[in-house]
């Protein structure tokens, strides 16, 4: 092998090995939903063809959830079943409800359930209502550049 082919080799190997590493789970789970401002803000009860109104008042939705987490080898130090049984088992069991919360409420209402079970790691969140329209947050380990005050 000669030194360029050599240094190609060491950059890919130092690139593999500094790789952020993550596992991610799907369910599925019902909920009631309602946006209380749509009946009555303008832009969203506009009367016309964008009209939303029917959001402010209680409908069914099936809530995707797509749940990703950083995990330090590839050996999985989280296994990807159990971490989705446990998901689903917050919800099941009462510890997190969906009714009348945005995707972004949802989103961060687990986010916080899984941030104290699994600390200092990478995490990333989708919540869409029917797999149709949603929210994805991604939760870094240090500020977002666009959150900084500078």
């Amino acid at each position: 092998m000669d030194q360029r082919e050599q240094a190609l080799t060491e950059k890919r190997s130092r690139i593999k090995d500094k790789a952020r590493r993550l596992i991610w789970v799907t369910f599925r789970k019902e909920g009631i939903h309602k946006y209380p401002a749509a009946i009555s803000d303008p832009k969203l009860a506009s009367n016309d063809e964008y009209d939303v109104s029917f959001l402010g008042y209680p409908h069914r939705h099936i809530f995707h959830f797509t749940v990703a987490i950083q995990v330090f080898h590839n050996d999985r130090d989280i296994e990807f079943i159990q971490f989705k049984r446990w998901l689903e088992n917050l919800y099941a069991g009462g510890t997190l409800e969906l009714n009348f919360k945005s995707c972004e409420m949802i989103s961060d209402d687990l986010y916080e359930q899984i941030a104290g079970r699994y600390p200092n790691r990478y995490i990333e969140i989708t919540v869409s209502e029917d797999g149709e329209n949603g929210a994805t947050i991604k939760y870094e380990l240090t500020e977002p550049y666009n959150q900084l005050v500078l």
